[in-house]
């Protein structure tokens, strides 16, 4: 897979073991429990030997012949947090089998010297006269003495490089901590042409995650003369980047200042990290594609959602346009946020717990609405940074940012949009109950703000998930309605010709447009063609950078993603928590089809179609968008606006239920072999 990918400058990086009959096998871990079915297959068999001076018990390779292994054990994933579904479907693999599959290049790691040769097996031997030197263009290894004995062997063509480990583990030849010969590069360039560290030894993390400053590694080792080679990188790291979640945003730390800029990547994502270098870095330029950069709340994954601070961020950001979800307050204030209850965006929990009452009409949870609350009862609360995956899989979002930033009213977001490179989407939901339950009029509380705002010069985008509330909108020549809908497997050409009579485009759902199934993608919807075929443009939503929201089939890349759905899809915009991402690649020559070196998208279903077994979906397909989904009757009339109380209003429901809106439908680098992938960053210089 890493193969599939690769450019010119893409080295396979094969940690070598040894079976007891010399074979060189290419596997991640010295204990083979790590990364294969072994113990299935050789129950109650395992050893304990000292190694590095550590009791460490496992099965190994040297106990086992080459053909043992190759019978009976078969690779399995040893990041539990990964899916399993290639589990067992590739042999181990020898060091021959993977040089016969031709690398551009081919990196061998040697780290246990030490201990083979105290079981009688000759690493060095194994290395000139089965494989030969003409065969490696990187040698490494975490042992002085084996790079110091191979330097007198290798031709100029074989570049040796020392490996360090943690800087408290004690190299095996001297004796000492990582830590302290790294202090000596000058020692080290007498018999290593570079070295590959562990990316924190140059940029550090401090106790909460974030980056530190920066070391004088790169540069230092530089000076002699030694390449630096930066390892560990993934693309599914629980701690990402600065709680960015975007791997291309790490990769570029390294390579962004020509004084400190690492000579490569060792990764398990080499797809990644060669966009990176070849067309992601240092673009501040014209987008190449038309496609819409449309916040989520505002850089929402940068700051708690809705906030002064998330709008400012998304405008540095880059976005063209940015969003207000409108909802109400008991004295009539129309403000931004995501939701109607404030318990998951702000402190409410902590102020209004009495105000917790039943709606179901709104949402199955109990909440304290904001309708039940005076904007100045809201304006004490504190925003609250939210991570839709921060419960089931502990990620979290920027907590240095936890309750950063202030709510604002749609009249100051409009004021702040106003005057800046920017265009605005309104995004109107609940209209129907808040003016027959609670006597708002949220769409006149919009239409009057708008206009006062005065953004004629503005693009406007007035979304909602009811056709009755764009219909109010028809004769506002200047503002572009857009139709939300819930997930759908497909558009009937009956179906866009009525969506085009109230609305001028459609939100859908990524899965809308390409079907999920198994982590992986299956096969893309009907849903844009149909829509473009009637002039109603398509935006997809939501667009997220952390890895457990990304198909299989783009890598945990969210780059790979926004690419997929602008080129290959071909939205008209999408709407995205972290808008700088999108921009990135937007703005890059990698969105340009036609440029030498492009981001390719990930045609859907073909990493499904080699998956080992075909399983029955796990979910039944959504239904298709009908002309009854889209057509909602007209809103109620706003009753009269009731006395203000300063008691808390009773528990329980706010009443029965109001009409509810149709439209609300309820690059590894494995390789087989656990191989990771080294990029050098010659691609800079290779004309891309």
């Amino acid at each position: 897979m890493a193969l599939s990918s690769a450019a010119s400058d893409l080295a396979v990086l094969c940690n070598l073991q040894l079976t007891k009959d010399s074979v060189g096998l290419c596997v991640t871990s010295l204990n083979l429990e790590n990364t294969t079915n072994i113990e299935d297959s050789f129950p109650n068999a395992s050893k304990t030997y000292k190694i590095n001076g550590e009791d460490v018990k496992g099965y190994f390779a040297m106990d086992y012949s080459f053909k043992a292994l190759r019978d009976k054990v078969t690779i399995v994933q040893n990041i539990l947090s990964r899916p399993d579904v290639f589990d067992n479907t590739c042999p181990l693999g020898s060091v021959e089998e993977v040089l016969h599959s031709r690398p551009p290049l081919f990196w061998l790691n040697v780290q246990y010297d030490s201990f083979y040769n105290e079981h009688k097996l000759n690493m060095s031997d194994y290395i000139e006269n089965t494989i030969g030197f003409q065969s490696i263009q990187y040698l490494s290894c975490t042992e002085i003495g084996f790079l110091k004995k191979m330097a007198k062997k290798v031709t100029n063509d074989t570049r040796l490089i020392f490996t360090f480990l943690g800087p408290d583990a004690i190299e095996p030849t001297e004796k000492k901590k990582y830590s302290d010969i790294l202090k000596d590069l000058k020692a080290v360039r007498a018999f290593a042409s570079g070295i590959l560290v562990p990316k924190e030894y140059i940029w550090p993390l401090n106790a909460n995650g974030y980056l530190a400053q920066r070391t004088t590694l790169v540069a230092d080792a530089h000076k002699f003369d030694l390449e630096v080679f930066a390892a560990a990188f993934a693309n599914d790291i629980p701690g990402s980047y600065n709680y960015s979640y975007d791997p291309v945003a790490e990769y570029l730390q390294f390579i962004n200042d020509p004084n400190n800029m690492v000579d490569g990547f060792v990764t398990d994502f080499s797809q990644t990290a060669a966009n990176a270098i070849a067309c992601l870095a240092g673009n501040d330029t014209d987008k190449k594609v038309n496609a819409l950069i449309i916040t989520h709340n505002g850089a929402s994954g940068t700051y708690p959602g809705c906030t002064d601070l998330a709008y400012e961020q998304a405008v540095k950001d880059g976005a063209d346009i940015i969003d207000c979800s409108v909802q109400m307050s008991k004295d009539g204030v129309a403000f931004c946020l995501d939701s109607p209850d404030l318990a998951r965006d702000t402190t409410a929990m902590s102020t209004f717990l009495t105000r917790a009452v039943s709606i179901p009409e709104i949402q199955k949870e109990k909440g304290i609405f904001s309708f039940d609350l005076t904007w100045t009862e809201i304006q004490s609360l504190k925003p609250k940074m939210y991570s839709p995956f921060e419960q089931n899989s502990g990620l979290e979002r920027n907590p240095e940012a936890k309750n950063k930033g202030k709510l604002i009213s749609l009249g100051d977001f409009l004021g702040f949009a106003k005057t800046k490179p920017v265009g605005v989407l309104i995004n109107i939901e609940n209209a129907r109950y808040l003016a027959s339950k609670m006597h708002l009029d949220v769409v006149d509380a919009v239409t009057k703000t708008l206009k006062n705002a005065s953004l004629e010069k503005k693009q406007v985008m007035i979304q909602s998930d009811d056709s009755a509330v764009l219909s109010k909108f028809k004769g506002e020549s200047g503002y572009k309605r857009l139709l939300r809908f819930e997930e759908i497997s497909g558009v009937s050409k009956q179906a866009a010709e009525e969506v085009k009579k109230y609305a001028d485009g459609a939100v859908l759902s990524r899965r809308s447009l390409i079907d999920i199934d198994f982590d992986c993608t299956t096969k893309q919807t009907n849903a844009v063609k149909a829509l473009h075929d009637c002039n109603v443009s398509v935006y997809v939503y939501v667009m997220r950078n952390e890895f457990v929201h990304i198909p299989l089939d783009y890598y945990a890349d969210p780059t790979i993603e926004i690419a997929t759905y602008v080129i290959d899809v071909e939205v008209d915009g999408i709407i995205t928590e972290f808008p700088k991402t999108a921009s990135r690649y937007l703005r890059s020559p990698c969105a340009n089809i036609h440029a030498v070196y492009t981001i390719l998208a990930s045609p859907p279903g073909e990493l499904l179609k080699i998956l080992p077994k075909r399983l029955p979906s796990k979910d039944f397909p959504p239904p298709p968008l009908e002309i009854k989904d889209i057509v909602d009757p007209p809103l109620p009339p706003v009753g009269a606006v009731p006395v203000l109380d300063s008691k808390p209003p009773p528990q329980g429901p706010h009443g029965a239920q109001a009409p509810a809106p149709s439209s609300g439908m309820a690059v590894a680098a494995n390789f087989g072999f656990s191989l990771a992938a080294f990029m050098a960053l010659g691609l800079l210089s290779m004309g891309h």
